[in-house]
């Protein structure tokens, strides 16, 4: 029986096109994925709305998924608008107002030589109540450290997908920077320039430009991110992509993590460590607070999000409809 301790009013899952009572457990302990990082997943939100809930940009999500598993040669067994309607039934059911939903796909039980010749490509669908992932640094503005280990490369991997086993090394990471005391690591990338976060992208906001990297910096391009860029010019910001220095980052007026978990997450302060945690600089985002345009960021974000803001409608797909 598994507890839904750390899953807020989680109750059903969707599992190949069958609800399960969250507490029961299905799976062998030899599938695939278990063993080699074998899955794609999406990271989703729906949020509360005068019209009920509704997800934000989700067939750009589907999309992704897609396009990941074609990365990882799977050939899915649904079809895109099979997944989102699984997707909208699966809040529905759990009869949830917000919701983080978490859609996986992953080579299930067959065999486990590291090329998965006979383990089905399975699909599960979870939704749960989950506030930010950065928790009160959302609000009050987190710390950050550059990590000494450097992102994986995109020379190595296609980083357009989202794949399971590469969260490892988020993992790893993620942990060291908490045992240190910041709320968030930071990659830089081969070259030596800033990455992203473990599970965000990162963006600057310099003399009115905002300013994030993209794909060939060793990034995933996410849709946050994107969305964000669209909406910029909206508060007077001239959307900018290109690379950033770490001297750049460090003198940059303002910066925050953004993806659809962290939503939009004020950085105050970040220490570097890319020579190793036993020596590391510290530097300060204007006076140490959230910054004003950052805040208005977050919160265009969130209105928009929340079904308050018209022109952008057409990123919200209503569960009840």
């Amino acid at each position: 029986m598994f507890l839904n301790t750390h899953f807020s009013k989680a109750k059903k899952y969707w599992y190949m096109g069958k609800l399960y009572d969250w507490t029961e457990g299905i799976f062998h302990p030899m599938m695939h994925a278990l063993h080699y990082g074998t899955c794609t997943f999406e990271g989703i939100r729906a949020y509360p709305t005068d019209k009920g809930p509704a997800i934000f940009r989700l067939k750009e999500h589907v999309d992704r998924l897609f396009h990941s598993a074609s990365v990882i040669k799977m050939n899915v067994p649904f079809t895109k608008e099979e997944v989102m309607e699984a997707i909208k039934l699966v809040v529905k059911e759990n009869q949830l107002e917000s919701a983080y939903i978490r859609p996986l796909m992953f080579y299930s039980y067959g065999n486990l030589g590291l090329v998965p010749k006979f383990s089905p490509v399975e699909l599960i669908i979870g939704a749960w109540e989950w506030g930010a992932y950065l928790g009160e640094a959302a609000e009050r503005g987190g710390t950050a450290c550059i990590v000494p280990k450097r992102r994986i490369h995109n020379s190595q991997l296609d980083l357009s997908a989202k794949l399971g086993g590469v969260y490892v090394q988020s993992a790893i990471n993620g942990i060291a920077a908490r045992e240190h005391g910041y709320d968030e690591a930071i990659f830089l990338n081969l070259e030596g320039r800033i990455a992203e976060g473990p599970g965000e992208n990162i963006c600057i906001i310099k003399d009115g430009v905002l300013k994030t990297n993209n794909r060939e910096e060793s990034v995933l391009e996410g849709i946050t991110r994107t969305s964000l860029l669209e909406i910029a010019p909206d508060l007077g910001l001239k959307p900018e992509i290109g690379p950033i220095t770490k001297e750049e980052f460090f003198q940059a007026d303002e910066a925050f993590f953004c993806g659809t978990a962290a939503e939009v997450s004020p950085i105050v302060k970040v220490t570097d460590f890319s020579e190793g945690f036993d020596h590391g600089t510290e530097y300060i985002f204007g006076d140490g607070k959230p910054g004003p345009q950052t805040k208005k960021l977050r919160e265009a974000y969130l209105d928009i999000v929340k079904g308050k803001n018209p022109k952008y409608e057409k990123w919200l797909y209503y569960v009840n409809r």
